[in-house]
């Protein structure tokens, strides 16, 4: 089993990382990038037709159904950006280590909030098949709330100490 780990930064170049990654990866990582509403048609060049797309709210199969889903997510949104900071890739697989930064009018006074996650891709065909992706739902949405987020905050102090 061949595994490598390559943090995404300055010290790792285009041509670096292209030799070590499978083209599939590199082609998710970039357009992961720069994804955003006005673009969601990049989506079928790293997703498989059959593709089957899974986070802590939701379980999509399809890439047409996939591409609702983003419209949906991306519709309310006043930016939703994502840093790749580390992968690690085995064969047809990788772990993708990220932050996103997202603003929603609804959601924290329409501040930006930060979110950390980790996204499981598995190719097939030179795409990505299956995507999930492990993240804090309470981070991410719930304390982003008006009057829950208050006592989620609130739940997550007291079991911290």
């Amino acid at each position: 089993m061949n595994v490598t780990s390559l943090p995404i930064g300055e010290t790792l170049n285009q041509k670096e990382r292209a030799s070590e990654w499978p083209e599939w990866l590199e082609r998710f990582v970039d357009i992961y990038k720069k994804l955003g509403t006005d673009n969601l048609s990049l989506l079928s060049s790293i997703y498989h037709e059959d593709m089957i797309f899974v986070d802590p709210l939701h379980q999509v199969e399809g890439l047409s159904n996939l591409h609702k889903y983003f419209e949906g997510l991306y519709v309310n949104l006043i930016q939703c950006d994502f840093v790749i900071h580390d992968v690690i890739v085995s064969g047809e697989q990788a772990a993708i280590y990220w932050h996103m930064a997202y603003r929603h009018p609804k959601l924290n006074n329409g501040e930006e909030v930060l979110v950390s996650g980790t996204s499981r891709i598995i190719a097939k065909d030179n795409k990505v098949i299956y995507h999930r992706d492990y993240l804090d739902v309470g981070t991410m949405l719930y304390e982003q709330l008006p009057v829950i987020g208050r006592v989620i905050k609130w739940i997550k102090t007291k079991a911290a100490n």
